[in-house]
């Protein structure tokens, strides 16, 4: 059984980096080569990326992967 992430509890900061990157979620999915709603729910905290994802994206969007994930 898939363990769900708490809605109120956000544990990346995808959304965020995404803004101020002036980056879309469209063109991170085209990036990752994956489908867009996979992208939406890492975004909405809905889903977390596994490691190799999550280094991937910051590689793509050139940040270190710690600023990625909230304290």
């Amino acid at each position: 059984m898939r363990k769900r992430t708490n809605p109120d509890q956000k544990l990346n900061r995808i959304w965020e980096v995404l803004q101020e990157k002036e980056k879309t979620q469209a063109w991170l999915a085209g990036q990752l080569d994956i489908e867009f709603r996979t992208v939406n729910r890492y975004v909405n905290n809905h889903r977390q990326p596994n490691l190799r994802t999550l280094f991937e994206i910051a590689r793509i969007l050139k940040i270190n992967p710690k600023e990625l994930l909230n304290s």
